[in-house]
C-alpha cells in the first residue's frame, strides 16, 4: 500500500455558468497512477468522465502537449468531447496558453482558445468522420420503446464516428425525444452486436429557436448532460444529409431534461459529398479544486 495526495479540479463544461453543462474532474499529476487506480477513482467521483494528466512533452518549437487518459465510471475511453475541452481549458488557465494539445488514445487533439465578451471560448477539430452501418428503423424503435413512425423517415439511423462511434437516431418530434425512457438492457444488447458504442438521439425540433438540434445521450451511466464526442458525429451526419449549412457555426442543445442545460457549438465543411473539418466548441467554468488523500494498492497499468 502507498499513500498518494492527488490534486484535482472540478469543472462544468459546455456552459459558462456554474451548475449547468457537464461535470468533469481533472487530476493534474497522475503519472504514478495505474489504469485500474484511475478507473476506481473515476467511479468514486461518480460523474460522466474524469481525466488524468500523466505527463507532457515539448516539441522542437517549444509547444507543449499533455498525455491524458479519460475514464467513465466503468471504462477508459479513447476520446470524449467534454473531457477534452474541459481539461484543455484548465491547462490553458494554469499555464496561460491559447493552444492546448492533448495526447489521447485516438491521437493528438488540439483545442484553441480565444477571448471575447469576457468569456473564453475553446474549439477542437475532431478526427475526420467515418460513416458506418445503417440500422433498421423498426429494430431501433423497438429498442427505444417508441413507434417506427416516431423516427424520421427521410434520414437514416446510422453509425458515425470522429473518435467514438455513435448511432445517430433522428426522432421526428421533440416531445417524443423529451419523454424517452429506453430499456438499458435492450440498448446494451443491441450495441453489443453493432459497430457502435453508444446511441445519440436528436431532433430537429428544438426548445431554443436558434439551436440546430436537440439531443440526448442516454447510456449505462444514466444520461450525459453534454456529449462533445457525439456532437461531432451528429454534425457530420447533419451536413451529409443537408440538415445543417456548411461553414455556419450553430449549437446543439443538450441536458435540458436533466436541468443541466448545455450548448455545444459546432460547424464543418463539405469536401465534395463528404463532411470534413468538424469543429466542436464551447465554454467552461471552474467551480472547485481539492485534494484526494488515498491509501491505494500497487496496481499494474
Amino acid at each position: 500500500m502507498s499513500q498518494k495526495k492527488l490534486k484535482f479540479y472540478w469543472l462544468d463544461v459546455f456552459t459558462d455558468r456554474p451548475f449547468e453543462g457537464n461535470q468533469l474532474a481533472v487530476f493534474i499529476d497522475a503519472a504514478e497512477l495505474a489504469g485500474e487506480q484511475m478507473r476506481r477513482i473515476a467511479k468514486e467521483m461518480n460523474i460522466s468522465e474524469t481525466t488524468f494528466i500523466t505527463g507532457y512533452e515539448k516539441d522542437a518549437s517549444g509547444d507543449l502537449s499533455f498525455t491524458t487518459r479519460i475514464f467513465t465510471t466503468e471504462e477508459e475511453l479513447p476520446f470524449a468531447g467534454h473531457p477534452t475541452l474541459g481539461t484543455s481549458y484548465l491547462l490553458r488557465t494554469l499555464h496561460g496558453l491559447d493552444r492546448i494539445t492533448l495526447n489521447l488514445k485516438v491521437g493528438p487533439i488540439t483545442v484553441e482558445f480565444k477571448e471575447g465578451d469576457r468569456r473564453i471560448y475553446g474549439e477542437m477539430r475532431q478526427n475526420d468522420p467515418e460513416f458506418g452501418q445503417i440500422h433498421d428503423r423498426a429494430r431501433i424503435a423497438e429498442v427505444f420503446g417508441i413507434k417506427e413512425d416516431d423516427l424520421e423517415s427521410d434520414y437514416p439511423v446510422q453509425t458515425v464516428t470522429t473518435g467514438n462511434p455513435f448511432i445517430i437516431v433522428p426522432i421526428r418530434r421533440l416531445d417524443v425525444l423529451e419523454k424517452l425512457k429506453p430499456d438499458f438492457s435492450a440498448m446494451n444488447s443491441y450495441l453489443h452486436d453493432s459497430d457502435a458504442g453508444f446511441f445519440y438521439t436528436i431532433s430537429m425540433e428544438t426548445v431554443q429557436k436558434d439551436a440546430v438540434a436537440h439531443a440526448r445521450m442516454i447510456f449505462y451511466g444514466g444520461e450525459d448532460p453534454a456529449t462533445g464526442s457525439a456532437a461531432g458525429p451528429a454534425t457530420a451526419w447533419m451536413l451529409k444529409y443537408g440538415l445543417m449549412a456548411p461553414g455556419k457555426t450553430q449549437y446543439i442543445e443538450q441536458g435540458l431534461e436533466m436541468k443541466r442545460p448545455s450548448r455545444i457549438f459546432v460547424h464543418g465543411s463539405m469536401n465534395g459529398d463528404k463532411p470534413a473539418d468538424i469543429m466542436v466548441g464551447g465554454y467552461c467554468h471552474i467551480i472547485a479544486q481539492g485534494e484526494l488523500d488515498l491509501w491505494v494498492p500497487q496496481l499494474k497499468n
